[in-house]
């Protein structure tokens, strides 16, 4: 974030580079940067003859050094914009020559999405020497939960660490996605308000109670009970809460506490770095290690994969969801 930031505050400043190409796995930060860049570069007036949007999959190199070439009109810069860039995996490195000379008056944006130029390229170096190569990574799990209270903490919100958590469990890592669902609970939520798994579940439709979650804290508890009822709940609601889904954070969550067995040092820092969890879970980790001995962990990862498996419909047909969430849970437990 920090990064983006200081890219940001360049172009507000109005030092703004002839050149952006901005690639990578993360979607999100290349659609913010890109977007700032068309809202800031040129005022309103300038926009409607000055700014320019390509598409990667309509058009060539040719065409798109042939729009950057232009000069602007009434205005001393001109915006072109390449979305969905990546769609010219193979002749990107012709861009090479404009990059080297690029026109002065020219701001060339170039959204390169989930994928990355090779650093041993011309243009790679080419960029890095005439304007501004930024790659947009993929986050882990426990960065994203962090992103979220960043992004919240901006806002003037705050975030309880479960609640956190309770979206990126339903809702994965994609930023973008996630940011929908915030900017949502930022128009019903007063500022200055902390957001709870209630106000999730009231706002968002993430059941507080009966999610991923909750689960795999019941099942690292050996608590039987409330393990069950989560597991009759997905039965009950299995397009919210598919099965693919339920077994894949199952397994993730066991890799972990194998690791925990393997760690000399169990101090709270040193396991959430490992880890890579909010150092807030560190305890739920500590109590699954105790209730599930290494070996007993080795044997329900198997039994996890064979289970994905069967739900992918490999060595198993016609078994239902229901099925496969009983018979997960009782090899587990």
């Amino acid at each position: 974030m920090d990064e983006v930031k200081k890219l940001i505050t360049d172009i507000k400043n109005g030092n703004s580079k002839p050149v952006y190409f901005l690639m990578g796995e993360e979607a999100y930060y290349i659609d913010k940067i890109s977007e700032y860049i068309e809202k800031s570069v040129l005022t309103e007036d300038e926009r409607g003859f000055n700014q320019i949007v390509l598409y990667g999959k309509d058009v060539s190199v040719d065409d798109i050094v042939g729009n950057a070439k232009r000069y602007p009109m009434m205005a001393e810069k001109q915006v072109v914009v390449v979305k969905e860039a990546q769609h010219l995996s193979r002749t990107i490195d012709n861009l090479t020559d404009y990059v080297n000379n690029p026109q002065p008056t020219t701001v060339l944006v170039i959204c390169y999405k989930y994928a990355k130029l090779d650093k041993r390229k011309k243009l790679y170096k080419a960029v890095q020497k005439t304007g501004v190569l930024f790659e947009s990574k993929k986050l882990y799990e426990n960065q994203v939960t962090d992103w979220i209270r960043k992004v919240l903490q901006g806002k003037g919100y705050k975030i309880t660490p479960i609640a956190s958590q309770l979206l990126v469990e339903y809702l994965g890592t994609d930023l973008s996605k996630i940011n929908n669902e915030l900017e949502k609970l930022k128009i019903v939520i007063p500022k200055e308000t902390e957001i709870t798994p209630v106000l999730i579940e009231e706002h968002i439709g993430i059941s507080k109670d009966f999610n991923n979650f909750e689960l795999k804290k019941a099942i690292g508890e050996r608590n039987t009970l409330k393990a069950t009822r989560i597991i009759n709940y997905f039965s009950q609601n299995p397009k919210d809460n598919p099965f693919v889904v339920t077994v894949t954070v199952l397994h993730t969550y066991f890799t972990q506490v194998l690791q925990y067995h393997g760690l000399k040092d169990h101090s709270k820092s040193n396991v959430a770095k490992v880890l890579g969890i909010n150092p807030f879970f560190v305890g739920e980790y500590q109590v699954a290690a105790r209730n599930f001995p290494m070996k007993k962990v080795s044997s329900i990862i198997s039994t996890l994969r064979e289970l994905d498996l069967k739900g992918k419909g490999v060595g198993a047909v016609n078994i239902s969801q229901a099925d496969l969430l009983k018979e997960l849970l009782f090899n587990i437990l």
